[in-house]
């Protein structure tokens, strides 16, 4: 869908219209949301900037994200679409900035570009030029990073809670305690890599939005408005507060992963001191059962009357004292 977006335009009006002769003179943002090719075409000739395709935008390199072609910036960042969902995906959004125009391509939902749309109506904003509205965009896409990074704060205390509670499965026995923890440290684990894994997408985004500012800023001070100025240094300021963040949460992630890995390894390590003392208890009474039980013709013990007790008590008592052993040591 194509959208010729201004402060007269109301949200979502979508352009079909594929002969029209020149843009309309209010325009100051184009906006492409899974652009076809007779949309894609219809920019180019009305504007002669060529469009980059979805590889192009996909690149790392810092030359295809960040370069200057006929006069207009090309940018492109990897941002976060459907962020507070089930399944978060990463998507390239594309920046073509000239004195006249902002055009952004996208080919994902992302709702700080709607968010900023009800911004630019309403009276008395700075959006009202190609620059401005680049930086009001920018600006509202930092604010919706600002409230994923929140949600996955507010997620990663709740996990640390549950992590470190001091033992609401006391009353359990034994064994349904261990396994209900066992799975309970699981489903934490879970959810810790993918609080990790949403705050690490979001830092390669916002990465990309400090690259795309100070390279705007840099390029653009002939003809930026000086109304919009004063907001750059915001921009940058908003940046690094929340690059801070997301080290703070980034260091709380791994405190968890390691807390957590740390508790299901000493679960791991009661079922192999139970299986060691099991088997080490095993071990004598095998071998009295495994000495009386050699048919050898001459065996002292056989014309006793009471051999049979003897041999019982034998392997009983080689059983407690191990388990007695164990009890005063600590270990069971």
């Amino acid at each position: 869908m194509l959208y010729f977006r201004d402060s007269t335009l109301p949200k979502g009006e979508a352009v079909a219209d594929f002969t029209i002769p020149s843009l309309p003179e209010s325009t100051i943002w184009i906006d492409l949301f899974l652009p076809t090719p007779e949309e894609a075409q219809l920019v180019e000739r009305l504007t002669g900037l060529s469009l980059p395709t979805v590889e192009s935008l996909s690149e790392i390199e810092s030359s295809s994200r960040l370069h200057t072609e006929s006069g207009a910036l090309f940018m492109s960042t990897p941002l976060v679409s459907r962020a507070i969902s089930a399944s978060p995906e990463i998507t390239p959004v594309g920046f073509i900035l000239s004195r006249r125009l902002l055009i952004t391509i996208r080919y994902a939902e992302l709702s700080s570009f709607d968010t900023f749309h009800d911004r630019m109506a309403s009276p008395g904003n700075f959006h009202h030029s190609s620059v401005g509205a680049f930086v009001g965009l920018i600006d509202a896409i930092l604010d919706r990073m600002a409230d994923v990074l929140e949600k996955v704060g507010d997620e990663l205390a709740v996990l640390s809670k549950r992590t470190f509670r001091s033992d609401p499965l006391s009353t359990q026995k034994h064994h349904a305690k261990v396994a209900r923890e066992t799975a309970d440290m699981r489903a934490i684990l879970r959810r810790i890599g993918r609080s990790g894994d949403l705050a690490s997408s979001i830092r390669d985004s916002l990465l990309g939005v400090n690259r795309m500012v100070g390279y705007m800023s840099g390029l653009t001070e002939e003809w930026m408005p000086s109304e919009v100025k004063p907001y750059i240094k915001t921009l940058k300021d908003d940046a690094a507060s929340l690059n801070d963040y997301i080290v703070h949460l980034t260091n709380k992630v791994q405190l968890l992963l390691d807390a957590t890995l740390g508790l299901i390894s000493i679960e791991q390590n009661n079922t192999f001191r139970i299986l060691t003392i099991v088997s080490v208890v095993g071990i004598p009474p095998t071998l009295i059962a495994s000495m009386y039980g050699m048919n050898f013709k001459y065996m002292p013990e056989l014309g006793w009357t009471w051999g049979y007790p003897w041999g019982l008590g034998l392997i009983a008592l080689s059983a407690i004292i191990p388990l007695i052993w164990f009890k005063l040591r600590g270990w069971s």
